[in-house]
């Protein structure tokens, strides 16, 4: 597991990245088991969505903190 001291000197890249990664391994997972009526249960599915969306989030909020819209 990753402390906290660690996660905060990442760059904002670097987290997005990440993130960027498991997003899609997580979307093949997804799509690998909804094409499989017997891969998982779903609640288990239903986890994975909504670790998706919050990972959706959390690349939204690096890109808006690398790249601001408003001046500062």
């Amino acid at each position: 597991m990753i402390d906290a001291d660690t996660h905060d000197q990442r760059s904002p890249q670097r987290r997005l990245i990440e993130l960027q990664i498991e997003h899609a391994d997580l979307d093949a997972m997804i799509d690998q088991a909804s094409e499989n009526a017997g891969g998982l249960d779903e609640l288990r599915l239903r986890r994975l969505k909504k670790r998706r969306l919050a990972l959706r989030d959390e690349m939204a909020r690096l890109h808006w903190l690398m790249d601001p819209k408003e001046p500062a």
